[in-house]
């Protein structure tokens, strides 16, 4: 089994309600074990500002899936839940991003892991450090350190 962390995001719809299914669709899944949720908390939109504030967290899951699949059944789940993809960074009714994957640093063609722009998001550090605070980002550091090189 493999600790991985997943983000999770919405900005359309009934978002608390989304990512609670998003959730519930990952722990259902073969190979797949939520052991971890942290608090949503709201944040302001990065990249594309014009848009309603986002509704974030991240899930610990123990895992037998490899990244790739892990990957996959994440945008299976945001399909699943209505999600079609459109501008990038734009508005979303479910965003699942794979964040860390145990100690693997990964960098293949549409599968990069830990997440590239992890270590400069306090909406996805933040959630990291609550579940996790002693985590080490795989070629970054631990997750306390990082978010407090933020302030």
């Amino acid at each position: 089994m493999t600790l991985a962390y997943v983000g999770i995001g919405a900005n359309l719809g009934p978002r608390e309600e989304t990512l609670r299914r998003a959730v519930d669709l990952l722990g259902r899944a073969d190979g797949v074990e939520v052991v971890g949720v942290s608090e949503l908390r709201e944040t302001d939109p990065v990249g594309v500002v014009d848009q309603p504030p986002f509704l974030n967290g991240a899930v610990s899951v123990e895992t037998t899936l490899s990244p790739r699949a892990l990957l996959d059944l994440l945008l299976e789940v945001e399909r699943s839940l209505g999600r079609v993809r459109g501008e990038r960074w734009g508005p979303r009714v479910v965003d699942l991003d794979l964040l860390v994957y145990g100690i693997e640093v990964l960098d293949e063609p549409g599968l990069h892991v830990p997440h590239p722009r992890l270590h400069e998001r306090r909406f996805a550090l933040e959630p990291l450090a609550e579940m996790n605070p002693e985590l080490e980002i795989p070629g970054r550091g631990n997750v306390s350190a990082l978010l407090a090189a933020l302030d």
